[in-house]
């Protein structure tokens, strides 16, 4: 009998995606298939300590530590816990927005040898930020929504962002996910309150011209060679795509799964999506939104490198369009994940020999 993938399913996290994050887990947990996987569910709480789950109780504290070579060592184990660590194949980092789709948990995994799902630590903090990620789109070429950065210590004045921008905008954290911070501006008293809404999340936000179009999302799949997803459209009776539509409201939003648009709209979006994806250098998954104009045009929005796996989310139920259960997707993310892994094995870490 083969022996079954130990997989650590970490979830949680200190963001305010959080809640999210929870929600996620719940599904891909589901999706194991048990003949093939030994899960341990590893829990991030709001403080940052690591838990291990059994049952949906804590059993104790957990640590992953540089070059553990993926050994979970249990801290607090009780007396009568047989093990004192336990080694895991590979990590599947449920994690959404910041120290968990930042980068910063993907440095983690790496000092620890453990191979994860998901983009690394350059696609994943690129992914995150929004204006660095502009401006890396703009400069392959992609296009997308004009933009403005604030900083608390420098914030461009209102008039500047009518001139430049024009009436209603958006502001957000330029570090985070799920709509959490975002706010859509249409007066100067507006525009303050969206930024001091904005840095209670971050140091530095982002000001987008509002774009009148249709929201369409593509789902990425793969390392080197990635493959685009059938597109979905969201359609949302609130004013713009937010939490709330997207995680708490489910009569507030429905999804054209596939978009109701022309093949050659389709495989416009499908090429670009693959472009976005490897422009940001992003590995494993990621679901890419654009906008589509009433003229045809097509702007990219952004990219989300560790993409919602709720019952309501997109990344998954375009993957099933295709006839790619949940179950189908986690295998292919974590054969991902193990291939990447032996590849970077195999790369040279010291130049003189000891």
């Amino acid at each position: 009998m083969k022996k079954k993938i130990t997989i650590g399913i970490l979830f949680g996290g200190r963001s305010a995606e959080h809640e999210v994050s929870l929600n996620s887990a719940k599904n891909i947990i589901s999706a194991l298939d048990l003949e093939k996987y030994s899960p341990f569910l590893i829990k991030i709480k709001k403080d940052g300590s690591w838990v291990l789950l059994e049952d949906e109780n804590e059993v104790c504290q957990v640590a992953l530590l540089p070059s553990c070579q993926g050994n979970l060592l249990y801290i607090d184990a009780p007396k009568d816990h047989s093990k004192t660590s336990i080694k895991l194949d590979v990590v599947f980092p449920v994690l959404h927005g910041t120290f968990g789709e930042d980068g910063t948990i993907q440095g983690l995994l790496k000092l620890a040898q453990v191979p994860f799902v998901g983009a690394s630590v350059l696609g994943s903090a690129v992914g995150m930020d929004k204006v660095i990620m502009k401006r890396l789109l703009r400069d392959a070429g992609l296009a997308s929504a004009e933009f403005l950065v604030a900083k608390k210590s420098a914030t461009p004045s209102f008039e500047i962002v009518v001139s430049k921008l024009g009436m209603p905008c958006f502001i957000k954290p330029a570090n985070l996910g799920s709509s959490v911070g975002v706010s859509k501006v249409k007066n100067e008293s507006e525009y303050r309150q969206a930024l001091d809404t904005a840095f209670e999340y971050d140091r530095k936000a982002i000001i987008e011209e509002f774009i009148d179009g249709r929201e369409i999302e593509c789902s990425v799949l793969g390392n080197e060679s990635p493959i685009a997803s059938l597109p979905g459209e969201v359609v949302t009776t609130h004013s713009f795509y937010s939490y709330e539509s997207k995680y708490l409201d489910e009569n507030s939003v429905s999804f054209d799964i596939p978009a109701k648009i022309s093949d050659e709209v389709l495989e416009q979006i499908q090429k670009l999506a693959v472009q976005v994806f490897t422009t940001l250098e992003c590995e494993g998954l990621g679901r890419v939104d654009f906008f589509l104009k009433e003229d045809g045009s097509i702007l990219v929005n952004e990219i989300n490198t560790l993409p919602g796996f709720t019952s309501m989310s997109m990344y998954p139920k375009m993957w099933e369009a295709l006839g790619v259960s949940s179950s189908e997707l986690v295998d292919q993310l974590v054969e991902l994940a193990l291939e990447r892994f032996a590849q970077e094995q195999e790369l040279k870490t010291a130049f003189i020999q000891e």
